[in-house]
């Protein structure tokens, strides 16, 4: 299964492409997607469509694990990713991608095993278990890579064929 990871937002988009087959998990690419700052809202919601669009034609992935939105202190910050998060979900649906929303304490207890790991025990784990030799950069490629990483150990458990 091809797994595309999202961490969303508008400044910059987090992804990572995971190949996951019976219980091996290979990490295919990751990276970002950047607006820049300054732009109005509506071409920096355009450029994601537009990259997120040629992502997901040039991997081809079957699914995509997306963070679930997590407001803190900033509300207009959680608009515009709101924003982003909505392009972000209608071209995964226009393209048949099918979609999978993770909280990041179900990502933490995926990758590490405890839902309140702190964000450098994620980046961690997620180096070690893909046997990489250096956590991925940007930090939105590594959080990406990690949410794929989450729906590759959740949604593969045996669990999961039965209905559990």
């Amino acid at each position: 299964m091809r797994i595309l990871g999202i961490d969303p937002g508008y400044a910059i988009v987090g992804f990572g492409i995971l190949e996951a087959d019976r219980g091996q998990v290979k990490l295919l690419g990751c990276g970002a997607i950047n607006t820049p700052a300054g732009v109005p809202m509506p071409q920096r919601l355009l450029q994601i469509q537009e990259d997120l669009e040629t992502l997901i034609r040039q991997f081809s992935p079957e699914v995509m694990a997306i963070e679930e939105l997590f407001f803190n202190t900033n509300v207009t910050t959680g608009i515009g990713v709101a924003q982003a998060r909505g392009v972000i979900l209608m071209t995964a649906a226009k393209l048949e991608v099918h979609i999978f929303e993770y909280t990041p304490s179900q990502v933490k207890q995926a990758v590490v095993g405890y839902g309140k790991a702190e964000k450098r025990q994620v980046m961690d784990m997620t180096k070690r278990i893909l046997h990489l030799s250096a956590v991925p950069k940007p930090d939105d490629a590594a959080d990406a890579v990690a949410i794929a990483l989450c729906h590759a150990r959740s949604h593969t458990s045996r669990l999961t064929r039965f209905g559990l």
